[in-house]
C-alpha cells in the first residue's frame, strides 16, 4: 500500500546511492565513461526504500535506525550485486569462464572486489550515517503524516 512513509524511504535511499556513488566515482581510478552509474543506483535505492525500509516503519525511533542500516545494507548488495552480474555477463560473452558454475562464483569474486572500493573510512561514515538518517526520517514521516 502506497504511504508517504514509503515514498519518503525510497528518496531517502535513492539520494543516498546518488551521493555514494559520486564519492565512488572521485575515488576509482581515471574511468572516461561511467554512463548512468548514478542513476542505475538511485533507481536501485528508489526500489531498496520503497521495498525494503518503507515496509518496516511504525516502530520506535531506535528500532528504526537498525532497520535504516538493513535498507543500506540491502542497498549496498543489490547495486554490488547488479553490476557484477552485468560484469560476468560481459566476461561470459568473451568466453572468459569455462563453465556456468564458475561464472557464478564469478559474480562474488567481482562483487567482492567492487566492494572493496566501499571500505574507506569517508564512504563508510556516509553509508552508516545515511542509513540511520533514512530510517529516522522514513518513521517520523510514518508518525507525522500516517
Amino acid at each position: 500500500m502506497p504511504t508517504f512513509a514509503r515514498v519518503t524511504a525510497a528518496v531517502c535511499l535513492a539520494a543516498l546511492a546518488f551521493y555514494v556513488s559520486g564519492m565512488v566515482i572521485e575515488t576509482m581510478p581515471e574511468k572516461s565513461n561511467w554512463g548512468d552509474f548514478q542513476l542505475v543506483n538511485a533507481v536501485i535505492g528508489l526500489l531498496v526504500g520503497w521495498f525494503i525500509l518503507g515496509s518496516r516503519v511504525g516502530v520506535d525511533y531506535i528500532t528504526s535506525i537498525g532497520i535504516g542500516f538493513t535498507g543500506m545494507l540491502a542497498l549496498v548488495f543489490w547495486c554490488l550485486f547488479f553490476y557484477a552480474f552485468r560484469e560476468m555477463i560481459s566476461l561470459s560473452l568473451d568466453r572468459r569462464f569455462d563453465g556456468p558454475v564458475e561464472a557464478v562464483v564469478g559474480v562474488f569474486q567481482i562483487g567482492l572486489e567492487y566492494g572493496a572500493v566501499l571500505v574507506q573510512p569517508m564512504i563508510m561514515l556516509v553509508l552508516l550515517l545515511g542509513g540511520a538518517a533514512a530510517g529516522l526520517i522514513s518513521e517520523f514521516v510514518n508518525r507525522r503524516w500516517s
